[in-house]
């Protein structure tokens, strides 16, 4: 019997593969010919660019096994970097968007705020994390019924509320109506500014500071009077297409709603 066919030894001896090697810049190899050691800096057209020690550039093509790494010979080929991991999104209130999730079935709980605009300022900057965690906003209009409108609603541990107030400063009208509520199951929290508009940083809304207006003027008309805004509706369009994110805002205002959120959401504890 033969021991090998014809093709076998006509085709000789087999070649060892030379492996493939990515050329990552900064990969150090040798070219055998000239001696050369060099880091891999970049490749163009066919061709590999390597750097020496003092910083001098040569170019070589892309022979097959055509350099030695640590000795052995390799062939190079262009490197391709690895994929990027998406960057996360972040939402309005800075919060990681979730991408993907269908709204959750509205809570019990609901946060209030005093009216249309507050309601909407809130949307604007933490309507992502709101969707998330079901928790709906609605109006109140006005602090004046905040009582009968907690009797009416009924809290309880799994039915909480947080209310959002303008103007709660010490001996305001408002400070004195929040006082007044006793609830463990509700939390009210606000900020110093008169309206809401005065919670947007000034310069989101393109003007250097807000205008202080007299005593016994409506505060919104005086306001789109002093800037020439026209009406209170047209102004509101101006203060709310400057808002884009929670860097918009003042902090007493986020630090409000960020606690009503985590109120309203924070699991009832069982009895």
């Amino acid at each position: 019997m033969r021991s090998h066919s014809y093709d076998d030894v006509l085709a000789g001896p087999r070649r060892k593969k030379v492996p493939e090697v990515p050329a990552e810049p900064g990969l150090v190899v040798e070219d055998p010919a000239s001696g050369y050691c060099g880091a891999v800096v970049k490749i163009e057209y066919g061709n590999v660019v390597l750097e020496d020690a003092k910083g001098r550039h040569r170019v070589f093509p892309l022979a097959p096994a055509g350099f030695l790494l640590e000795g052995k010979p390799v062939t190079l080929v262009p490197y391709r970097a690895p994929a990027k991991a998406p960057a996360r999104q972040v939402s309005a209130s800075g919060s990681v968007r979730v991408e993907g999730l269908k709204a959750r079935v509205a809570r019990d709980s609901r946060i209030w705020v005093e009216g249309k605009h507050d309601a909407e300022l809130v949307e604007r900057v933490w309507g992502h994390d709101l969707r998330v965690e079901g928790v709906v906003v609605e109006p109140l209009d006005g602090v004046d019924v905040l009582a009968d409108r907690i009797a009416e609603f009924g809290t309880g541990p799994g039915r909480r509320l947080g209310v959002l107030v303008d103007h709660l400063v010490p001996g305001s009208k408002e400070s004195r109506l929040v006082d007044a509520v006793r609830d463990e199951n509700v939390l009210v929290t606000g900020h110093p500014y008169i309206d809401v508009w005065e919670a947007v940083r000034p310069e989101a809304v393109g003007i250097r500071a807000w205008p202080k207006i007299p005593r016994g003027t409506e505060w919104k008309q005086g306001i789109c009077d002093a800037l020439g805004w026209g009406q209170p509706f047209e102004g509101w369009q101006r203060v709310l297409s400057g808002v884009s994110s929670f860097r918009d805002l003042e902090t007493p205002l986020i630090g409000a709603v960020e606690r009503l959120i985590d109120f309203v959401t924070e699991p009832a504890e069982e009895g």
